[in-house]
């Protein structure tokens, strides 16, 4: 069964009247009057009554109707959910990030329009670790992955690393530390001698190795006395005391009590935040990565 007979079917059981019904569907009475036969022939049922002067809907007709319009809805639905999905406006989209992105204005701010702007994509979001998005990108259990790193991420064939931001970095510390209210300028070298908490490795997405080198470049080994998983609890330890902090500069519009931040001006104390993707991705995909403007 086509659905063009359904359609035909349709247009002449609510007209009632072939000419007109064949007006409305744009061809002629002939063939309509064919097509309407050879679906009664494949249900081997009568659906009108035909005289010379009415047309009127058999009992298996007024049965038929309703199921055929319901059968054209979901028709009509059908496409219309495929053509959602070329748009890139259905689907589901595996996203993986490192600790910090949420709190990153350009991921922030994108996120909302693009769920505002398609909310039939279902956006499964995932906070791991840079090594766990690689591997999840590569036998593609995740759609897109957000890291940061100094240098481009090291990726399997196939995989696709843009720049989303690069940003100076600065240290966190308690009001009463001493480089908390220092006029100069700082550097790496000024911060040796003062103890650091920094992320787990493991959730340093490769910021710990790339501070590690600035610190060494400098002379000296950070004196690391405590990890944290996450930002907050980082940003807390510095807040209680422990230690400073280096964190990216859009980290810095948090201001939990007791942290201030100060600049570290040095041209290769900067962070870069990469935005990772398949180079062959669905519609749905390419829409999100189109949303950061980077394609």
């Amino acid at each position: 069964m086509e659905l063009r007979h359904l359609r035909y079917f349709v247009r002449v059981a609510e007209e009632l009247h072939f000419g007109r019904a064949a007006r409305m569907l744009g061809i002629s009475q002939p063939p309509l009057s064919q097509q309407i036969r050879a679906l009664e022939d494949e249900l081997d049922v009568r659906l009108f009554d035909r005289t010379s002067r009415r047309v009127a809907l058999t009992e298996a007709g007024r049965v038929f109707l309703p199921q055929a319009h319901r059968v054209l809805e979901q028709a009509d639905l059908a496409i219309q959910a495929a053509q959602r999905a070329e748009r890139g406006e259905a689907g589901i989209l595996a996203i993986g990030f490192t600790a910090s992105a949420p709190f990153v204005p350009i991921i922030a701010t994108t996120l909302f329009a693009f769920r505002r702007a398609c909310p039939q994509v279902h956006l499964n979001l995932s906070e791991i670790p840079l090594d766990v998005q690689i591997a999840g990108l590569a036998d593609r259990r995740i759609d897109v992955g957000i890291m940061r790193g100094f240098h481009p991420p090291a990726l399997p064939d196939g995989l696709i690393a843009t720049v989303l931001l690069q940003e100076p970095l600065m240290i966190a510390v308690r009001p009463d530390h001493p480089l908390a209210g220092s006029g100069e300028a700082l550097t790496i070298a000024d911060l040796a001698g003062h103890p650091f908490v920094l992320y787990e490795r493991s959730f340093g997405a490769g910021f710990n190795e790339h501070l590690m080198l600035l610190c060494r470049a400098a002379g000296f080994e950070p004196h690391v006395v405590q990890e944290a998983s996450g930002l907050a609890t980082l940003l807390g330890l510095v807040a209680a005391g422990f230690g400073l902090t280096v964190i990216a500069k859009s980290l810095s519009a948090l201001h939990p009590d007791n942290v201030v931040y100060r600049p570290i001006r040095q041209e290769d104390a900067i962070s870069r935040l990469w935005l990772v993707h398949h180079a062959a991705m669905s519609p749905a995909c390419a829409r999100f990565i189109a949303a950061f403007g980077t394609g």
